[in-house]
């Protein structure tokens, strides 16, 4: 932590020093679960630095598919090995990877719906079996929590059974499916869970079957403004952010 705090002071000290002639607006990609924290940090990073940041966001997959168009981006949220397949691919800066948070898989209602009991492996099963629908993200959209979830049913036995009662979710929140009854139940990351007041939390999937998508941080290949770059970077792993992550359902994950 002491380290962390030392390379923000840092890096957001050196980009203070050109701030009034050098001011720079960055773009970046951010995948999934990760937007709500990285809207709730931007301003203290563009406040100190006076740097400027549009935030683009969307599934790991489609993000890929972007970058292998030819979008530019000075910074991209994803996942460690999608960022370590960009560095190869010469579109990240290689070792500029910052392993940010991690979040787990969760299941909810609609708030004022009853809660099923999804405490253990079995108890889950027949959450499932007895909900009328169920929703989570397309896999085909590339949604890291919904490729899991489809996995997750055929280990379980359970994929042909659910298939006729998925209301899949193309990109974007499965609370949206739970919140105007399209779905009963709903299958998501906590992060995305969280901040809707229209579904209830019931709890996260049982260890034995838990799912952590880790979220990491790099800096585009082609960036003209690598030291904000680095320095937004800094930010989203600073003690602000530290704080952040446990109140959005994530938790830290340092390199």
């Amino acid at each position: 932590m002491r380290y962390r705090m030392l390379l923000l002071a840092g890096v957001i000290g050196a980009a203070l020093c050109t701030t009034a002639s050098r001011a720079a607006e960055l773009k970046l990609l951010t995948a999934g679960a990760f937007k709500s924290t990285v809207l709730a940090l931007l301003p203290e990073y563009e406040n100190a630095s006076g740097n400027k940041v549009s935030v683009a966001n969307d599934t790991v997959g489609a993000l890929m598919e972007r970058i292998a168009a030819g979008e530019s981006f000075d910074v991209v949220v994803m996942t460690p090995q999608a960022l370590d397949k960009l560095a190869g691919e010469g579109k990240v800066m290689s070792g500029s990877r910052t392993n940010l948070a991690r979040v787990g898989v969760g299941v909810m209602v609609k708030t004022g719906a009853a809660k099923p009991d999804i405490s253990t492996v079995d108890a889950f099963k027949k959450a499932l079996l007895d909900a009328k629908s169920i929703s989570f993200i397309d896999p085909a959209s590339g949604g890291s929590s919904g490729i899991y979830v489809e996995k997750l049913l055929e280990r379980l036995g359970l994929a042909d059974q659910v298939k006729p009662k998925e209301r899949l979710k193309q990109g974007g929140y499965v609370a949206d499916y739970v919140e105007s009854g399209q779905a009963e139940l709903g299958i998501h990351q906590i992060s995305e869970i969280l901040p809707h007041a229209g579904v209830t939390l019931v709890g996260p999937l049982p260890k034995e079957i838990q799912n952590y998508t880790v979220y990491a941080a790099g800096i585009g290949a082609g960036t003209q403004h690598a030291d904000a770059a680095k320095a937004l970077i800094a930010s989203l792993s600073g003690p602000s952010a530290q704080a952040l992550f446990k109140s959005k359902g994530m938790e830290p994950d340092g390199d």
